[in-house]
């Protein structure tokens, strides 16, 4: 007899996956709509010039590593609970980060400061994010039979991009009609109205086995320190953090350089492209890569990405802009997929759940130094020498520098299969 609940059986999906799928939808589209302006907002708007660029790196450093210890809190006190959590703290941060660039809350960010008010805001945000992601992939595993699965994560996937792709969008309406700051209200109220879907709508999954305890934050350190002390899996995901230091750009300095050099001021609609690249491309590309080893098509897709930069550099004009990052997902498409089932891989068999949390790890150390970048790259070859085509001919060469380590670590480090 199955253990799935009868409903489940019949349709593939119960009714939670549905709802969590749309709450990631719109969740997404929050997220990617308010960082789609953030670095520009901080340097800017709220006037902390290169600090802004290092405190988005910092703060998507958070959202990306925290989700690794977020889920034990999870399985502890349920979906439902951490969501309505993770809404409820997505609404205050979010509102709190824009309020530093509204009228009303100039005096109250004065007295605090500036700089601190930010970090307190973009910590709070990033504490919300941290409870999502366990939240809804949870939910798609115990909704989902066997046999729907890889096509549940596949819907999820998509919904992810395509809030990836619609929040920037959405963002460049409320920026032009009513100011930089309200995107961050926008993505507020949507965190308000999740919140509200959430309590009317989502109903916890029944899981499998109740009585099963769930691992105590204990347990998960201790899981971490046994990964951190594997040094070829480290050494592998410092390489794979190449990647996303490039990726970030997208957002982080590419909206400079399309405002500023290209004199596009709608700079958000660059930014979808990549969003959009990856729904049309990733089942076509991961197809034609399936027999290739993981490390190679990795390593192809970083070389791919590489040279999407190089075009941007070379050809400063907006055709040639939205080209390159069309190339990058491309790369970006042969990799991503092939990047999970190697790290399921290598994972001990009772250690793949924490092997798969700290998949995230090399998304938020690009974000980290993709932050910092960004400032030094805008500050010293945008503003002061002239020479923009620099900014991403040093991004190619970190791309290189990967894919170059990725091979060696494929060649001498990375454990070989009989």
């Amino acid at each position: 007899m199955s253990s799935k609940p009868l409903h489940l059986i019949r349709t593939g999906f119960a009714r939670s996956f549905w709802v969590a799928n749309v709450l990631e939808l719109f969740e997404r589209l929050a997220f990617y709509g308010s960082k789609a302006v953030l670095a520009v907002y901080l340097v800017e708007k709220v006037g902390l010039g290169r600090t802004g660029s290092t405190l988005v790196g910092l703060y998507g450093f958070a959202v990306f590593f925290l989700p690794t210890l977020a889920g034990p809190l999870v399985d502890r006190y349920g979906f439902r609970r951490s969501l309505i959590t993770c809404f409820s703290i997505f609404s205050l941060g979010y509102f709190a980060i824009g309020l530093a660039g509204l009228p009303m809350g100039q005096g109250f960010v004065a007295s605090v400061g500036t700089t601190p008010y930010i970090i307190g805001a973009l910590l709070l945000t990033a504490i919300g994010g941290s409870l999502i992601k366990p939240c809804v992939v949870g939910t798609v595993a115990w909704t989902s039979t066997p046999e729907t699965k890889s096509l549940g994560y596949s819907i999820y996937y998509t919904l992810v991009n395509l809030g990836g792709a619609l929040g920037p969008v959405l963002a460049l309406q409320v920026r032009e009609g009513l100011g930089i700051e309200y995107v961050l209200v926008m993505s507020a109220v949507t965190s308000v109205l999740n919140l509200l879907g959430t309590f009317l709508f989502f109903r916890e999954p029944e899981r499998a086995d109740p009585g099963e305890a769930p691992r105590t934050l204990g347990q998960v350190i201790r899981d971490m320190g046994l990964v951190f002390r594997n040094l070829r899996f480290m050494g592998f995901l410092v390489i794979f953090s190449g990647f996303w230091i490039m990726f970030w750009q997208i957002f982080y300095g590419l909206p400079f350089y399309v405002r500023d050099v290209l004199h596009y001021p709608r700079f958000e609609l660059i930014e979808t492209v990549d969003a959009w690249a990856i729904i049309l491309l990733t089942v076509p590309v991961t197809a034609l890569m399936k027999k290739v080893r993981p490390i190679l098509a990795m390593s192809s897709g970083f070389a791919l990405a590489s040279l999407g930069w190089l075009l941007i550099g070379a050809i400063p004009t907006l055709s040639a802009t939205v080209a390159g990052i069309a190339i990058f997902a491309v790369g970006e498409a042969m990799q991503a997929p092939r990047f999970y089932e190697y790290v399921a891989d290598l994972a001990p068999r009772d250690q793949v759940g924490t092997y798969m949390g700290f998949a995230f790890l090399p998304v938020a150390i690009g974000a980290l130094v993709a932050g910092y970048l960004s400032g030094f790259l805008v500050e010293t070859f945008l503003k002061q020498s002239h020479r923009p085509s620099l900014m991403w001919f040093t991004l190619a060469g970190i791309g290189g520098v990967s894919t170059v380590l990725m091979l060696l670590y494929d060649r001498f480090v990375a454990p070989q299969k009989p």
